[in-house]
């Protein structure tokens, strides 16, 4: 299995084109895994300034082919030309995709540095797709690692340390644009109610803000508001909030927006000025309100622009932590590709064991001195496995897995098959033949039963433990 990740974000992109694409994002992953068997998992990350679609492929060459199924259904859903959205994204496989991950998570690649939202947002992700069943366990861990990295960064460095955020950085704009910057004297309107406008609500209040109004046009105002403060608004009663308003947000990226001719109309008697700041990726308002007399309009754009930068010694260190979890999950991945190939070795010799001691019985009985010898030879054959396990973990941590693999074929004939599980190394055929307890037999007794230990034979190499150590 090979994981590999879509990327479109603002740093590549405009943000235009980012919403564009994100039309049908949450029905992506699932419409991906039915359509296409290239593609064995997905996760979708989608955000106020990017669309991230993380993937798990059989094998390595089936990537191109589930890049192409992914490509195909963001086109359809989004209405953009297949070679359009194909050039949008950049494509990641290896350690690439645990990288950018991990700093995505940790607020490194965010429009404002630091910000913990995204943390938030990739936990969400997860969750949605594990829901949804699109989750690969390549794929669960990942993105349980990444979100372990984002917390390693917030507990371990400044970044991030003054709560900084788009919609943070959002609201100091608008307060340094503000005739009167005295939040507790303003009247906001906000529209959604989706995990930005909670933020925006929470940030509005710390700043004493208290006359806030939600509207929401899916109607899920007045369950919003219950638990957050605020009034509850309706079409009916939108208009006259927004004439009174000194500021609007939009954080629902709806369908329907304030176009710039209504919001004249319903303003067309407000004597104080309006700053509209506009967070929805769609666009909540229309741009061309930025253009009307007495409307200060800002988007995030802007907001990117004003992001004060965060000092280089927390970037630093932050980028320090990043690319040591990175470093460390693609070790333990690695390791866990010779999995299948340790199951096959032991499979191999176990079945060569087997075979052997059939003879012995067939000669000898099932008989204390039949017993002996197995003993003696499953302890034989533990020890002798030992150093191909420990051969072939050192050799995935350096990424030469494959070698180990093709050594294998040459010196035994033995084919990995990427199917393999952990269980198929199982307890010899032999056993209800001859059952034997290996743990409670004293070779020097003579016979079984008599409650001796052999030391090394209580654990059988191939009874189902692919992590033994010496």
């Amino acid at each position: 299995m090979v994981l590999f990740s879509l990327v479109a974000t603002h740093a590549d992109i405009d943000l235009e084109t980012v919403a564009q694409l994100s039309t049908g994002a949450s029905g992506l992953a699932t419409s991906a895994l039915a359509g296409s068997p290239a593609v064995a998992g997905a996760v979708v990350l989608a955000t106020c300034n990017r669309l991230e679609i993380y993937g798990e492929a059989p094998h390595p060459d089936a990537v191109a082919a589930a890049r192409a199924a992914l490509i195909s259904q963001i086109s359809g859903a989004s209405g953009l030309n297949d070679q359009i959205v194909s050039r949008a994204f950049s494509t990641r496989t290896g350690a690439e995709v645990s990288q950018h991950l991990f700093a995505v998570s940790s607020g490194l690649d965010s429009a404002v540095v630091g910000e913990r939202e995204i943390a938030g947002q990739v936990r969400r992700a997860l969750i949605i797709a594990q829901h949804e069943g699109t989750a690969s366990s390549g794929l669960v861990r990942l993105f349980q690692a990444a979100s372990k990295t984002a917390k390693d960064v917030g507990a371990q460095t400044a970044l991030g340390s003054r709560g900084l955020s788009i919609v943070s950085v959002a609201l100091d704009l608008a307060t340094d644009l503000s005739e009167n910057p005295d939040w507790s004297a303003k009247k906001a309107v906000v529209f959604g109610t989706g995990a930005y406008a909670g933020a925006t609500m929470s940030l509005l209040r710390e700043r004493g803000c208290t006359d806030v109004h939600v509207y929401s046009s899916s109607g899920r105002a007045a369950g919003f508001v219950a638990t957050r403060g605020g009034n509850a608004l309706d079409e009916d009663t939108l208009p006259a909030a927004v004439a009174a308003a000194d500021v609007m947000i939009g954080c629902s990226g709806s369908d329907s927006r304030v176009e710039a001719d209504e919001l004249a109309r319903i303003r067309a008697h407000s004597p104080q000025p309006l700053i509209a700041i506009d967070l929805a990726l769609t666009h909540d308002f229309d741009p061309a309100v930025g253009d009307l007399d007495g409307v200060e309009l800002l988007t995030l754009e802007s907001v990117r622009l004003a992001a004060p930068q965060e000092q280089a010694e927390s970037l630093e260190q932050a980028s320090s932590i990043v690319s040591g979890a990175a470093s460390a999950f693609e070790q333990e991945r690695e390791s866990r590709s010779v999995d299948t190939a340790i199951v096959a070795l032991r499979r191999h010799t176990m079945n060569v064991l087997d075979a052997e001691m059939e003879k012995v019985r067939a000669r000898h009985g099932c008989t204390a001195a039949a017993e002996e010898v197995e003993f003696a030879l499953r302890r034989m054959v533990k020890q002798l496995l030992h150093v191909p396990t420990v051969r072939a973990r050192e050799l995935a941590s350096n990424g030469q897995q494959d070698a180990y693999v093709a050594a294998l074929e040459a010196l035994y004939g033995i084919t990995v098959e990427p199917s393999a599980g952990a269980t198929a190394a199982g307890a010899p055929g032999s056993a209800a033949a001859c059952p034997v307890d290996h743990n409670v037999v004293d070779p020097g007794a003579g016979g079984h039963g008599s409650g001796g230990h052999i030391p090394g034979a209580g654990h059988i190499p191939g009874a189902g433990d692919i992590r033994e150590t010496a």
